[in-house]
């Protein structure tokens, strides 16, 4: 087995194509949009393959800088065409070695993998223990199958999100749809203010995820309008045949613009032929206080089923600045309901 580092678009996306298709973090586009938002050397980011006869495994690498503690994070991933010891504990080395080179505090992997306890106690041999930071990434997320015909899906949603959706329809709203980077001026204004509205710190690197996506084809802006006033917008990435609900902004209304938007979603994902609809991530159940609960009380709303994936995971590397930002983290996400 040999470590080499990937230099090629296509072999990158075909191994995710063919061995975890949902795992946008880990897309050469999304690379792109880490590595311009968290870099500051050329060291901060790199993508490795794991060789054994052929490409078996790869895994993208994005120093992250944070003041409470420097971290590897390997998004969505790494990947292996088949989960064993010997090959995981090859590339763990090579990346435990890249950690210490760049003197950082652990490493923080996420890979989309089933949450079961198997999988955990699989991390566990190698020393990892779940990451103290609540489940983000879309790790428990809400995906809706797209393989039915539109009146079918129309009648497996709630009653209320089907009445709401032709509500909107009546009231002359109108979804605009669009790939022109002008228009990511009026979504990241909204964005903005829903931000200070709801008291959460925005994602950085919007407009250069915009940027990368949208070279192939894939992210498109939804725009709500009301009598000409925007109400709601959504940036959606299309990524190997599944639609994701990646950020949104919007107006408190009574008119219920957002209901038709995500509907018009469905049907252009139908349209490009994408078999899922990833309305990404959702309160966990017995978390009456968590910041998404009316989020997901909206996405469950259009139907579909709930998708569990491992929590991610951290190995320490500087035991004593780990613990520091583990007390941080845990705090955190104590005091915000997650």
């Amino acid at each position: 087995m040999k470590i080499i580092e990937i230099k090629k678009k296509e072999d990158w996306e075909n191994f995710i194509r063919n061995n975890s298709p949902q795992a946008l973090f880990s897309s050469w586009s999304w690379g792109k949009v880490s590595k311009y938002t968290y870099s500051r050397h050329e060291a901060d980011f790199i993508r490795l393959g794991l060789i054994d006869k052929e490409l078996n495994g790869i895994c993208q690498i994005q120093k992250i800088s944070a003041r409470r503690a420097a971290f590897l994070h390997l998004r969505h991933g790494p990947i292996l065409s088949k989960w064993t010891e010997e090959r995981f504990k090859f590339l763990l080395e090579n990346v435990v070695d890249y950690a210490r080179k760049l003197k950082v505090s652990f490493i923080r992997i996420s890979p989309l993998i089933d949450d079961n306890q198997t999988n955990r106690n699989f991390f566990r041999l190698f020393g990892f223990r779940p990451s103290p930071i609540h489940r983000m990434d879309g790790e428990v997320c809400w995906v809706l199958d797209l393989n039915l015909p539109e009146n079918q899906l129309l009648l497996n949603m709630r009653k209320t999100t089907r009445y709401l959706i032709r509500t909107a329809g009546k009231c002359a709203v109108s979804i605009v749809k669009t790939t022109n980077e002008e228009r990511l001026k009026n979504f990241l204004k909204l964005y903005s203010l829903t931000a200070r509205r709801q008291k959460f710190i925005g994602h950085e690197g919007i407009r250069e995820e915009f940027r990368q996506f949208v070279k192939d084809n894939q992210i498109m802006i939804f725009e709500g309008y009301y009598q000409k006033q925007l109400l709601s917008s959504a940036l959606i990435i299309f990524y190997n045949r599944q639609a994701i609900y990646h950020h949104s902004a919007s107006i408190p209304s009574k008119i219920p613009v957002n209901y038709l938007l995500q509907w018009e979603v469905i049907l252009e994902a139908k349209r490009r032929g994408m078999s899922v609809y990833n309305f990404w991530g959702i309160a966990p159940e017995g978390k009456p206080r968590h910041p998404w609960r009316n989020l997901s009380l909206f996405k469950k709303g259009f139907g579909g089923r709930e998708v569990n994936y491992l929590h991610s995971q951290d190995l320490p590397v500087n035991n004593f600045k780990y613990r520091i930002n583990y007390l941080i983290e845990s705090y955190r996400k104590i005091s915000k309901g997650y």
